[in-house]
């Protein structure tokens, strides 16, 4: 009789050890009894993010970051989420890559054991099948086909690049309309990288540009994307001869990050061109610091599809509030990186205070299925719609003799259906 206990004896210890690794690997111990919600103990969430902080280009969305902290850093001196704090790990660094998109995906799940990865920002998603899978709540700038569909994947203002059947955001053609005094007559060229966010951008933005009426005689997702051009002379000839009668368009719209429109609008700026400029990046008070880029930008529409920092909204006073006390009280410039890792934040809380103090990935999932509330800084939210469209705000700022002024004030457009 004494053998047969000694083995179950053995094989509960065995159970028993297999437990507490699972339990370490997955980030502590278990919010309560009878729950394995990886990153949720009974007084934390464990957090981390992904942020292309490096790139070749020069490129850097670190400010990300320092939004995202700065919305945690109050929740936690509000008392947190229902009772637990916010354990912000920080962001990992893609680099811009998807090998390593992916491994920072997968070192914040199975290594630092986080419940959600909010902000995540980056040309590249190649995590989202892996996070999704893993059912690790992922919030982040939704400019990518990832955050459109999957269950756990949410963009902070929506579904910016929906799959047919989706809606469109018309912010940007209906912005520029207002600017130009209408779209009737009006021509627009669109240029983007030759990457596959590139293309699918030239694809929306095609189509919502001649749904407000303009013509599109230029649409091409041509630019290198692993460096930037040296000579921008072949694009700007093509794009300067591409509106009716061989002439200029009336816009040259890019859909680039910055090192590639200071670039391109230089070099049609040097060709005489005279028409508006515009890009969806190129709001961020840092790049006034060199003459070069100041130049380079001056007279450029940036679309925002959240609030202005010049607009005096409450809520836009409290972001910079966080934003001063999490950078030390010092008075850092605003970027529109910062608003994204901080509205990322945002999204990730309000649900998972919804969810209540019973914190897993199914009862994020069933308060992400009915929540909405209204008055943000990216206006009026809700999901699961934002898993399929944007929503569908935004305003258009210029930048001229070195102040960003607002254009066209930010307002809530209509979609329009994606074919």
């Amino acid at each position: 009789m004494l053998r047969p206990i000694r083995t179950l004896a053995a094989t509960a210890a065995a159970l028993l050890l297999a437990t507490a690794c699972n339990s370490a690997s997955t980030g502590g111990s278990p919010a309560k009894p009878g729950t394995s919600a990886r990153g949720v103990t009974a007084d934390t969430i464990k957090v981390g993010g992904i942020v292309s902080m490096t790139t070749a280009s020069g490129y850097s969305k670190k400010d990300t970051d320092l939004g995202a902290r700065a919305r945690y850093d109050r929740a936690n001196a509000e008392g947190g989420v229902n009772g637990r704090r916010i354990a912000y790990l920080g962001a990992e660094d893609d680099g811009q890559d998807p090998a390593k998109n992916l491994a920072a995906a997968r070192k914040l799940v199975q290594q630092d054991g986080v419940f959600a990865v909010s902000p995540m920002s980056s040309v590249t998603f190649s995590g989202a099948d892996f996070l999704n899978g893993r059912k690790v709540p992922t919030v982040g700038w939704g400019t990518l086909p990832s955050f459109c569909g999957p269950e756990y994947l949410y963009g902070f203002n929506g579904c910016l690049v929906p799959t047919p059947g989706g809606t469109l955001n018309q912010t940007w053609p209906e912005g520029l309309a207002t600017v130009l005094g209408g779209a009737r007559g009006r021509s627009v060229a669109l240029i983007a990288g030759d990457n596959d966010a590139g293309k699918f951008g030239i694809r929306t933005f095609t189509q919502g540009f001649k749904a407000a009426g303009f013509q599109v005689p230029y649409a091409k997702a041509v630019v290198p994307a692993t460096s930037v051009p040296s000579d921008w002379s072949a694009y700007t000839k093509e794009i300067l001869r591409s509106g009716p009668g061989d002439k200029a368009p009336d816009a040259v719209v890019s859909v680039m990050q910055t090192p590639y429109n200071i670039g391109l609008f230089t070099a049609l700026k040097r060709s005489g061109y005279k028409g508006l400029l515009s890009d969806p990046t190129d709001y961020d008070p840092g790049l006034l610091a060199k003459d070069a880029t100041r130049q380079a930008l001056d007279g450029v529409h940036v679309l925002l599809q959240f609030q202005p920092f010049e607009s005096d909204s409450s809520a836009m006073r409290r972001f910079k509030a966080d934003i001063e006390k999490a950078a030390g009280g010092k008075n850092v410039p605003l970027s529109m990186h910062m608003l994204t890792g901080y509205m990322s934040a945002d999204l990730f809380l309000a649900i998972a205070t919804k969810a209540g103090r019973d914190l897993t990935a199914e009862s994020f999932q069933r308060a992400a299925r009915g929540f909405s509330d209204t008055g943000t800084l990216v206006g009026d939210r809700a999901e699961p719609k934002g898993q399929k469209e944007s929503f569908g705000c935004g305003a258009l700022v210029r930048l001229k003799n070195g102040r960003y002024k607002v254009a066209v004030p930010f307002r809530c457009y209509p979609p329009i259906p994606f074919r």
